[in-house]
């Protein structure tokens, strides 16, 4: 969440069936009328591998949460998950240090943004992660986590558009990326904005040529005018490349997301590639669009969904269908709000998360849905929807502790509805900062941070389940990493997302990245990488 602003230093348990608690409030309408994003220049990168990367910016930049959306009243959690079950059942495999301290990158940023994604090319057997953070990114060897580009440390964001004369992309490294791996046409996708200097703001977007992330690039720049399109986050869908964005006017006031589609096919071919957006009321918070898992597509004619917090007891979904030969007929419908159990935003939206050694508490998040919206059609008439966002679990609105809620909607006609839900928080420890995934035989994996006042440092741990599994229940956490260090004063902004994300090499490997402290400090984190998988996924 990118407000450019410097500092020079710097249950009871409940799960339902899908038809049970899906109660629209009210018949969900169309959103006003289909506008675009001006399109400021496209062209071709040469090679990635042949660019030189760009330097970091100078000094340090402690970037402050914007927050979005009504705040949730204290209400007692309505889904926690009292049953305990096993060890989680899935196994571990590859992990290594991803951008950050670990990988020599000198860290410049707070928070670092840490996203991720898996690319397979069948043809070639090449297989990479791509990891961007706030503001380097780096290509990793996916079979053994060797650094492909750049040697070492990170290529600054806008080492992409190196001499791309569009958007002050090529002179701009303003970070909040997002980076996806398109399973269907097997390509990258990887965007940023650029914002500094702004009035206007712009969207820089780059599609590989290739399966290869080293590659060339088609590039593209999308100006926002005087909205500034803070919080980007993508998904890739057959009909277009889906975004959501929170537009502040001026930088300052919140005037509710924008919800975009842009020409995949155009992208894919480096043509001129024109966008579909809607604006929504500041009466909404943040949104998330479906990103689509696993080799079967949605089936035609599906829309691409948008969910995001409604009230204290429920989801709101948008339903955007795109017409790019006749843009007026877009359509963007909804809300439809689907009835979850009772909960509390975490921290109240802000900061609570305790560390041992100080008293710095750390940003919760919790006013908005957390990346990604993964969603998979498995080809038998069952179609998924996952998503998590943090609670509080407690009597205390400011928070007891806070743990991962999370759901599965299965579409129906169209129509989410809500399958099972559940609250994870097996003991008093504060959890956040999820992120969730579906691999094709239904296991779910959950990512996320965990820290507590005394004994636990910020570390990743993970739960998961099986389809076996009660309804509404994940099985007993494991960790990743053990983080041995607390963010210190005056820094609170921690994560802003993580990312889970599913091997296309088999459908059944998740890819987890996440940050973590190696020792107390600010401007000093770490982040880690690390694929697990479910004996039970071949």
């Amino acid at each position: 969440m990118r407000r450019r602003v410097f500092m020079t230093m710097s249950c009871s348990l409940l799960a339902v069936g899908a038809a049970a608690l899906w109660a629209p409030v009210a018949l969900a309408q169309q959103v006003g009328n289909a506008g675009s994003l001006v399109l400021v220049g496209h062209d071709v990168s040469p090679p990635l591998r042949r660019i030189v990367p760009v330097e970091r910016e100078p000094g340090q930049r402690s970037i402050p949460l914007r927050p979005v959306g009504p705040r949730s009243s204290a209400l007692p959690d309505g889904a926690q998950q009292l049953q305990v079950l096993p060890l989680v059942s899935a196994g571990e495999s590859l992990g290594f240090e991803g951008v950050g301290l670990g990988n020599g990158y000198a860290v410049n940023a707070a928070p670092p943004d840490t996203e991720g994604s898996v690319g397979y090319d069948p043809t070639t057997g090449k297989h990479q992660y791509v990891q961007w953070v706030n503001e380097a990114f780096a290509v990793f060897d996916a079979d053994t986590g060797a650094q492909i580009y750049p040697a070492s440390g990170g290529a600054a964001g806008n080492t992409i558009w190196s001499g791309f004369t569009a958007g002050n992309c090529s002179s701009n490294n303003d970070g909040d990326p997002i980076v996806l791996y398109d399973k269907a046409a097997h390509r990258w996708l990887m965007t940023q904005f650029s914002v500094t200097g702004g009035p206007p703001y712009y969207q820089c977007v780059a599609v590989s040529q290739t399966p290869d992330a080293t590659g060339a690039w088609n590039r593209y720049a999308y100006s926002f005018g005087n909205g500034f399109n803070d919080y980007p986050k993508f998904g890739v869908w057959p009909d277009a490349y889906y975004a959501s964005f929170n537009i502040f006017n001026n930088g300052t006031t919140f005037a509710g997301p924008k919800v975009c589609a842009f020409d995949r096919a155009a992208m894919l071919a480096g043509t001129t590639a024109g966008s579909v957006c809607f604006q929504l009321p500041s009466s909404n918070g943040a949104l998330l669009p479906s990103d689509l898992d696993g080799s079967t597509p949605p089936p035609a004619g599906s829309p691409n969904y948008f969910v995001g917090l409604g009230s204290s007891t429920s989801l709101n979904v948008y339903k955007f269908h795109v017409d790019f030969a006749t843009p007026s007929n877009s359509t963007l419908t909804g809300p439809s709000a689907i009835t979850v159990a009772s909960y509390n935003q975490a921290c109240g939206g802000g900061a609570c998360v305790p560390q041992p050694g100080t008293r710095q508490k750390l940003d919760s998040l919790g006013d908005r849905v957390m990346y990604r919206l993964a969603y998979r059609n498995f080809g038998t008439g069952q179609e998924s929807l996952v998503v998590n966002h943090s609670v509080n679990v407690g009597s205390s609105k400011r928070s007891t502790y806070t743990a991962v809620r999370w759901y599965e909607l299965r579409v129906s006609n169209f129509t989410p509805k809500l399958y099972q839900q559940g609250t994870f928080a097996p003991n008093t420890n504060f959890r956040w900062m999820g992120s969730l995934a579906m691999d094709k035989v239904g296991n779910m994996l959950l990512g996320y941070s965990e820290s507590n006042s005394k004994s636990l440092y910020p570390s990743i741990f993970y739960t998961g389940r099986v389809p076996t599994d009660p309804l509404g229940t994940m099985e007993t956490e494991s960790s990743i990493l053990a983080g041995t260090g607390s963010q210190l004063p005056n820094l609170n902004r921690w994560g802003d997302y993580s990312t889970m994300s599913i091997d296309p090499k088999d459908d059944c490997t998740f890819w987890y990245t996440q940050e973590y402290l190696g020792s107390s400090g600010d401007f000093n984190w770490h982040t880690y990488v690390k694929s697990i998988k479910f004996p039970s996924c071949s």
